[in-house]
């Protein structure tokens, strides 16, 4: 396992960060594991060296913070870093369980550290933008977490660059705790963080932990493969995203192409893709199977050359803006 500083938090962490959107209830999502297989997964990263957890209070309506929770309760909990997520409404008829209001984040955040088995998460992130609510209300009610102990550091999830660029200023202009993280869309299906939140972050020393990696598998297998798994077949959300759009389908077929003449799978063709790029800290990996952690991890032993960075890139066109809703 190679290892990494997360932004200027000083935190040691994997440079796979294991998402745990697979865990919890099957009735969620058809693809989801239950307890069982998701305390496996858990053991395996910790055999292999990951200790850097993603999951969030929605992943199954908190079950997956409960199975995370569990998982880990077996090991030093010092030895690891956990990070969740809040601002999805949790509760039919509670309006007051989503968002970021100062109500939202204190009885969320209570909610997640019960159900995570801890009484500190080391990252606590905004999933995603909350057009209802002052940015100064959610930073203050994030600075009051980190002072209470029950975050270390306070991270975002996707929204639009000028809006986290808002977010740190607020923070620095009321001198409260400000964003560490960011935790984006970015893969080489969907390239459009290149252009502003970037950058933003490298000037603002702030961690990037990019989701959706493997673009929903859209990077693991052959177009006309794309619906062969569970979750090809059923995520109708992973149709929304314009991965085959600009290029998209020439890039899908060069990562095939430098995946067969080194002998490796298309997935670690494009996770090393993304190992390469100065401004990310650790993936966030998803998976449902041992054997493709296990292949995540071998991805960091694989280099690209220049030229074959290039090939990657070369079909790259812009595409429509993903993944903030």
């Amino acid at each position: 396992m190679e290892y990494t500083t997360l932004g200027d938090t000083g935190m040691t962490v994997s440079r796979i960060c294991l998402g745990c959107m697979s865990f919890g209830d099957p009735d969620w999502r058809d693809w989801v594991l239950g307890e069982e297989e998701g305390t496996e997964l858990v053991d395996r990263a910790v055999e292999l060296g990951v200790n850097f957890f993603d999951t969030a209070n929605m992943y199954s309506a908190g079950e997956s913070e409960r199975v995370l929770g569990e998982a880990l309760g077996e090991y030093d909990r010092d030895e690891f870093v956990v990070a969740t997520k809040g601002y999805f409404q949790m509760r039919d008829g509670d309006p007051n369980s989503g968002g970021l209001s100062r109500k939202a984040i204190q009885q969320e955040l209570d909610n997640s550290l019960e159900r995570l088995g801890m009484d500190t998460v080391d990252l606590y992130q905004t999933h995603r933008w909350d057009y209802d609510t002052p940015i100064e209300a959610t930073i203050e009610a994030l600075d009051e977490a980190v002072r209470h102990r029950k975050a270390r550091y306070v991270g975002a999830s996707s929204m639009w660059a000028h809006q986290f660029a808002e977010a740190l200023h607020a923070a620095d202009r009321l001198g409260l705790e400000r964003y560490a993280t960011m935790q984006n869309h970015y893969n080489l299906l969907y390239r459009e963080e290149e252009r502003e939140m970037l950058p933003l972050c490298d000037r603002e020393s702030v961690g990037v932990i990019p989701w959706s990696p493997l673009a929903r598998g859209w990077l693991t297998r052959p177009v006309a493969e794309l619906d062969s798994t569970t979750r090809g077949e059923s995520e109708e959300h992973a149709r929304r995203h314009p991965y085959l759009e600009g290029g998209g389908d020439e890039i899908n077929a060069r990562v095939e192409k430098l995946a067969d003449e080194k002998g490796v799978k298309m997935a670690q063709i494009a996770l090393a893709w993304l190992f390469e790029q100065e401004e990310v800290d650790a993936p966030i990996v998803g998976t449902t199977s041992v054997e493709h952690l296990e292949d995540a991890v071998e991805a960091l032993d694989i280099s690209l050359s220049t030229s074959e960075m290039e090939y990657l890139e070369e079909p790259y066109q812009p595409v429509r803006v993903s993944g903030h809703e």
